[in-house]
């Protein structure tokens, strides 16, 4: 017969919250802005976003500066459209070099991003992120 003394109580009431997390699939660790920036930017932008990474003189345009946007838009920086450039909607016609990342910035993490018109739209993280990094790294 099994009885239930107070230390197997205190085992069970220990070991069971374990044997639930390890049930439990393990959470995938969302990449920072800056890590994003490193694996999918700056070969071509440079790691100081400056437009002078090792693929650039590889391609028949050069990448753009990242660090004048705010400069280039009266000192203000326009998010929506860098990440609307990221993501892949922003593109021209006259055959913009830079590959869409929308597959590769897509994922479950969401959040309300609000473009300054006072409604949020669900954005990925990432990109969210990858956006207020390169906002971070404006010349001062």
């Amino acid at each position: 017969m099994f009885h239930l003394t107070p230390l197997r109580l205190a085992l069970g009431g220990a070991l069971l919250p374990l044997a639930l997390a390890a049930c439990l699939p393990l959470a995938k660790k969302v990449p920072t802005g800056a890590e994003d920036f490193a694996t999918y930017c700056a070969a071509c932008h440079g790691d100081a976003g400056k437009g002078d990474g090792p693929m650039a003189d590889t391609l028949d345009k050069r990448p753009a500066d990242l660090t004048r946007i705010s400069a280039k838009n009266r000192g203000k920086f326009p998010m929506a459209r860098v990440m609307s450039k990221i993501w892949g909607y922003a593109r021209t016609p006259d055959g913009v070099v830079m590959p869409q990342f929308a597959p590769l910035l897509e994922g479950e993490k969401m959040v309300l991003f609000d473009s300054g018109d006072g409604i949020a739209t669900p954005t990925p993280l990432r990109l969210v992120q990858l956006g207020e990094y390169v906002r971070d790294m404006q010349a001062k």
